[in-house]
């Protein structure tokens, strides 16, 4: 006979481990109890020695689904170490918190199939109940306010159960033992309904709501809703971790009214789809697109569409208002995740509608609604939505979609929030790291970071959900809220600060007054470096690189700080953890009024065609056209004196500067537009037969100090040339993408070359292209170099505050061990 104490940590919480536990234990014939602790679940366990051994094996191998366990510690307890009473039986015992608050909490998971099931079985007691979920599914980390997870430290603690729902509590047999936002019809939340009177909410947000405490008033409100819909309406719908605003995908009239409302005019917006068979008739799936489509986060996929002749009129097929993604390649869809909108979906297909736009319930750039009052107030009464669709469950933590795409077989985020964070990310094992760092990020797509390290040399790193762009009071209060929650939940206290090194990011100002006011180590991180290290740190952790190792580092995206005070963005840089060296970069041109040349495209394109001395080439005449005279002298007054006017080597200025040359985009109504645009037209040209462009459009020099240039003079003189013959614009966008990839490649095979470098990191908002992202790696990989991108964080700026707490700890280790 062994007598044993077992901790497992890891996502152990929120995932019906204790039940697990349980039935294993009686499985195996197991004395002992099971409870929940700040820092995982502890076991004590009496059984001879196999029995034991067998159990210890199944808490690994057959967890459940929604667990990861990292590890399951052993230790044999000394004599008298336990109650004789602990020898009988086996119990699940109440939570303790007198423990650190080290254990990791699941994120929310989409509704179970078995909860799916009963939801439409009018036999179940449950039946329609929009908040229905077991130990397998539902909400978690939305709506937990401390460890450890139990009902009493949730929004669900205002909803005591009913005998029923106990009863299901508190057996260790039934799947919703411990489920602790277990809840039905007489017990627990409700869905709401507030309508816009007439199309006017009289700014009221005390007005009454109608409340679905029963089946048939929780259905007639999802009727109303899905009739409000069919007949062009919009409504705010209350999910997860927000609200989103939906309308009818197939409407034109309505989709355009969403976008004029929420003043959102070209930027694609998602759609929710009842089931695959309806998103395979409007897109290409692959196996692991379909795994992601249906799996247990959920997230919005990427997907090619399929091309109008696909169809062939065929009466199975699936058609969405133009607007909802205009004429981009790709469709950003999700199925439902949570009961209320498999009801609303399948509602609404009784209705004919096969597809919702679920966008972000908020204003552009502002934050994602959560509370019922102020969604009505900013989204109802402030005329974006017609009517709102809540409940009186609170959302305690703030969390947008997650998006992610699949790149040559591989899954990549877009965009981590619901679902992924904050499942801590590893990082590299270093001596002499301080206790937390917490990684301010950046200022566009937002994330936090908060590290930890372990006892046992593994660290390990918090990044907080999509936060958005850090740019006003209010985004800035939900990067405040979301740092506090996470340094709260799992009592993280900040020994040492890192922020970007651009002077003016809200975020990198409140970091440097926090350094100074607490006296804490600040490490001040170069942006693109950020951007390698986070491929660096996940190569590392994967064992694909060493902690000392050096690669390539190729950094492209629209702006960054710099270290020689211009905007960085089209960077090679030599990097390791600790620092890099700038070996190669964009050649540098004046960008006139700064941001206003970001926003209107053609002040970028001429400024360029300026410094390359291409004004007067004829293929130029189209955009210098489309300019009024005043704009054009101002303009060129502004780069002769240097006027407002920062120098940039971005590459993602490039971009934008070849499809305003190219006719493609002239203005950038959201972040990114014109070079989403130019990669849409290339794709056409892909499949058909292409033209090269003439002259040496790789476009590489060397520099007074060695280092080479990307010149973009001979390929932006090819695209003009190719203008002036008549050239389509779909092939000059493809050729654009095929000559930025052999002059990429170029430099890189140079650069490795010399510094004896094998790897190459590839980061950067820019590399969301997926057509240059797959040129790209297979002509490196083609010259014998090893590739490395994110599949754990975005390639956008979504990775930065990874990458900053990577370097910060590097850097203070190093220090330390001086």
């Amino acid at each position: 006979m062994r007598h044993v104490h077992i901790h497992v940590t890891g996502i152990v919480q929120g995932v019906g481990m204790r039940p697990f536990v349980y039935r294993e234990a009686m499985a195996h014939g197991i004395c002992g109890w099971v409870l929940n602790a700040g820092d995982g679940v502890h076991i004590e366990a009496h059984a001879p020695a196999d029995a034991l051994d067998a159990f210890v094996a199944a808490l690994s191998e057959h967890a459940p689904a929604a667990a990861r366990v990292e590890h399951v510690e052993v230790v044999d307890l000394g004599p008298g170490g336990w109650s004789a009473a602990d020898e009988q039986g086996f119990r699940i015992v109440a939570s303790q918190d007198q423990t650190a608050h080290t254990t990791l909490v699941s994120p929310d998971i989409a509704t179970c199939d078995d909860c799916l099931r009963e939801l439409f079985d009018p036999a179940d007691r449950r039946y329609h109940y929009p908040f229905i979920n077991c130990t397998n599914c539902g909400p978690r980390f939305t709506i937990i306010r401390s460890l450890p997870y139990d009902r009493a430290a949730t929004s669900m603690d205002c909803f005591p159960m009913c005998p029923k729902c106990a009863a299901e509590y508190a057996d260790p047999l039934d799947r919703r033992f411990h489920a602790q936002p277990d809840a039905c019809f007489d017990c627990g939340p409700h869905i709401t309904w507030r309508e816009a009177v007439n199309g006017d909410a009289c700014g009221n947000s005390s007005a009454t709501p109608a409340v679905g405490t029963t089946r048939e008033a929780s259905d007639a409100i999802i009727e109303r809703c899905v009739e409000l819909l069919a007949s062009g309406g919009i409504v705010a719908i209350k999910g997860l971790g927000g609200f989103h605003l939906a309308c009818d995908a197939a409407s034109e009239q309505a989709v355009a009214e969403l976008r004029r409302r929420k003043r959102r005019s070209n930027k694609p917006l998602a759609v929710m789809m009842r089931d695959l068979a309806d998103v395979e008739r409007l897109c290409h799936v692959s196996d692991v697109e379909r795994g992601l489509l249906a799996g247990s986060i959920r997230p919005i996929v990427l997907l090619r569409r399929r091309a109008a002749c696909e169809s062939g009129g065929s009466p199975d097929a699936l058609a969405l208002a133009p607007s909802v993604a205009h004429d981009l390649p790709e469709l950003g869809i999700m199925l439902p995740y949570t009961p209320l909108q498999h009801l609303l979906l399948a509602a609404a297909e009784a209705c004919g509608m096969h597809a919702l736009v679920m966008t972000s319930g908020n204003l552009s750039e502002e934050p994602i609604e959560t509370d019922d009052d102020l969604a009505w107030e900013h989204l109802v009464a402030a005329g974006i939505a017609d009517a709102l669709l809540g409940n009186d469950r609170a959302i305690l933590s703030r969390y947008d979609d997650s998006v992610v795409r699949v790149v040559d077989g591989a899954v990549m985020p877009v965009r981590r929030a619901r679902g992924y964070a904050p499942q801590p990310l590893p990082l590299p094992a270093l001596d002499g790291a301080p206790s937390c760092v917490l990684a301010c990020g950046p200022q566009q797509k937002a994330t936090i970071a908060l590290t930890r390290e372990g006892t046992n040399g593994e660290a390990t790193c918090f990044v907080s959900q999509h936060i958005g762009d850090v740019e006003n009071g209010e985004t800035f209060d939900a990067w405040n809220a979301a740092r506090t929650r996470l340094e709260d939940l799992f009592d993280l206290a900040p020994a040492a600060l890192a922020c970007d090194l651009h002077p003016s990011y809200l975020s990198s100002q409140w970091a440097r007054e926090q350094a100074r006011e607490h006296n804490l180590p600040l490490v001040e991180v170069q942006h693109h470096h950020a951007h390698i290290a986070s491929v660096m740190a996940e190569a590392i952790a994967a064992g694909q690189l060493t902690t000392d190792a050096r690669v390539l580092g190729i950094a492209f995206d629209g702006t960054g700080a710099g270290t020689d005070g211009t905007i960085w963005g089209g960077e090679f840089l030599v990097a390791g953890l600790g620092g890099f060296e700038r070996a190669a970069h964009l050649l540098t041109w004046a960008l006139p009024g700064g941001a206003a040349s970001v926003r209107d495209v053609r002040r970028n394109a001429f400024a360029l065609l300026s410094e390359l001395g291409l004004l007067e080439h004829p293929g130029a005449a189209r955009l210098l056209g489309s300019l009024d005279e005043q704009t054009r002298s101002v303009t060129a007054t502004m780069i002769e004196h240097g006027t407002n006017s920062p120098r940039t080597s971005s590459m993602g200025r490039l971009f934008d500067a070849a499809a305003a040359i190219l006719g493609i985009c002239d203005k950038a109504t959201y972040e990114g537009e014109p070079a989403i645009e130019l990669e849409a037209a290339a794709w056409p040209a892909l499949g058909g037969k292409t033209v090269r462009l003439d002259g040496n459009h790789a476009g590489v020099f060397t520099s007074a100090d060695d280092s080479p240039i990307l010149d973009p003079q001979p390929l932006i003189e090819s695209l003009l040339n190719g203008i002036e013959a008549g050239t389509p614009a779909d092939r000059l966008a493809l050729e654009f993408h095929i000559a930025i990839t052999h002059a990429t490649t170029h430099i890189a095979c140079e650069i490795c070359n010399r510094e004896n470098l094998d790897t190459v990191a590839l980061s950067g908002g820019v590399f969301m292209n997926r057509l240059l992202l797959q040129l790209l790696t297979h002509e490196l990989k083609d010259a014998g170099l090893a590739v490395l991108v994110p599949h754990t964080v975005p390639v956008n700026d979504g990775c930065i505050a990874y990458g900053q707490a990577a370097i910060a700890r590097a850097r203070l280790a190093q220090t330390a061990s001086r």
